[in-house]
């Protein structure tokens, strides 16, 4: 049985609904098995969402070229995602940090620019980095930025495919296990261009 707030109360199914033909209750999300309108429980259950939280972390996005283009490739692979996470009742909150200090940088364990995370992982463990000629022109000194590696070649900007990949695979692959992280130190190439930065 149901009150008015469709909220079963005191069933003790068999004997509530007079079905004689089952001896026992097995209780469901749905509520009772007895029969199709036992109970009247409503079937439809409404089911928590799962939540992906991904950080894009960077140095700039007004000049660095490397920054725009992670921005640029980061947009595109959420809307080509967008249909699939939304089918399997996924949503994306995405946080779009300008790490622009040295205290940012240490609050947000940033190691290299531009960071994308999915649920706090980094998309990609290694850190690889080149000569960032934009960034230089920003600061006036010599600033390297992140070289990305995916499927054996090497590219200044996220690859759009990456993106997807490592969102799908927190969807279907992803696990709740909280990795610990390594003491952070801030890397030498980041102090190098905050300092560069404030001298300017």
């Amino acid at each position: 049985m149901v009150d008015n707030n469709n909220v079963s109360v005191g069933c003790s199914c068999c004997s509530d609904c007079g079905d004689t033909t089952l001896n026992t209750q097995t209780v469901t999300l749905d509520g009772c098995s007895c029969g199709p309108s036992c109970c009247d429980v409503p079937k439809a259950v409404q089911m928590d969402k799962k939540r992906i939280v991904l950080d894009f972390l960077f140095l700039d996005v007004s000049v660095c070229t490397r920054c725009q283009g992670a921005d640029a490739s980061l947009d595109e692979a959420l809307s080509e995602v967008s249909k699939v996470l939304e089918a399997t009742g996924v949503e994306v909150l995405v946080n779009k940090i300008n790490v622009v200090s040295e205290e940012l940088a240490k609050q947000y364990q940033f190691i290299s620019s531009p960071t994308i995370r999915v649920n706090g992982r980094d998309i990609q463990m290694d850190v690889k980095e080149s000569l960032c000629e934009s960034c230089g022109d920003l600061c006036g000194d010599e600033v390297d930025c992140r070289v990305w590696v995916y499927q054996g070649n090497e590219y200044t900007i996220p690859p759009k495919a990456m993106i997807i990949e490592a969102l799908l695979k927190e969807v279907y692959g992803g696990s709740d296990d909280v990795q610990k992280e390594p003491e952070y130190s801030m890397p030498d190439n980041l102090k190098k261009f905050y300092a560069a930065m404030r001298n300017k």
